[in-house]
């Protein structure tokens, strides 16, 4: 049974959302604060958290941020911060996706579904292989990236993102076709998510992030992996 974390100082909010996911059969613990959150994390292992940036004691970033310091579980942003710029800094903090405030439960539901699918294991298949560059070594099966000995903490996002880049190895992406993969068929203009989330790649996996040799902007048009 999947068990979610929700993050959220409005009882009402935290009362819909209780309601809603228990009657779809989640296990739901529930924090009013971003301490609260963390000590509920560590000690409950949640399948997927639900977090509100707006709280009393810290802000939301920062318990994506604690978060991210020791887990890859699904993190889903619930705020009424609409601005670019705050959606950015959350997904660039670690976080899966963002839905501003008022939301619909349906909407909600449907992204946390798949920030879940995106987080679990998926079968071996024929095409399962080890992608080998200069800098780092990607192991498709296994889920695992090496660099320099070391394998390298991915977000089950930027995971998926690179999943999709390498599987498609020297063939243009589209921005589309990306966020659809990654996030979902409701995705298709949220270009700014591409752009954080590959802005990660390269700081973890490239030599010269500013120069990136294997993670290719097309301007306009989508990404390309160059082994």
């Amino acid at each position: 049974m999947t068990r979610v974390l929700v993050v959220d100082d409005e009882p009402q909010i935290v009362r819909a959302l209780v309601i809603n996911l228990k009657a779809r059969k989640y296990e739901v613990d529930a924090a009013p604060d971003g301490t609260t959150a963390l000590q509920l994390a560590a000690a409950r292992h949640p399948d997927v958290v639900v977090l509100d940036l707006g709280l009393p004691d810290m802000d939301g970033v920062e318990v994506i941020k604690g978060l991210r310091g020791w887990t890859r579980v699904p993190i889903l942003v619930l705020s009424a911060r609409h601005s670019s710029d705050e959606k950015v800094e959350a997904l660039d903090a670690g976080a899966d996706d963002y839905v501003t405030k008022p939301f619909g439960m349906d909407e909600l539901l449907a992204r946390m579904r798949a920030a879940v699918r995106r987080a679990e294991p998926t079968g071996g298949g024929e095409d399962d292989v080890i992608v080998e560059t200069e800098g780092f070594t990607v192991d498709l099966a296994a889920k695992k990236v090496n660099r320099a000995g070391r394998d390298v903490r991915l977000t089950p996002t930027e995971w998926h993102l690179l999943e999709v880049l390498v599987r498609n190895m020297g063939r243009l992406v589209s921005q589309r076709q990306l966020l659809q993969e990654v996030w979902g068929p409701s995705y298709g203009t949220e270009t700014n998510y591409l752009r954080v989330y590959m802005a990660q790649l390269r700081r973890k996996l490239e030599a010269d992030p500013s120069h990136p040799k294997h993670f290719i902007t097309e301007p306009g048009m989508g990404y390309r992996f160059e082994k």
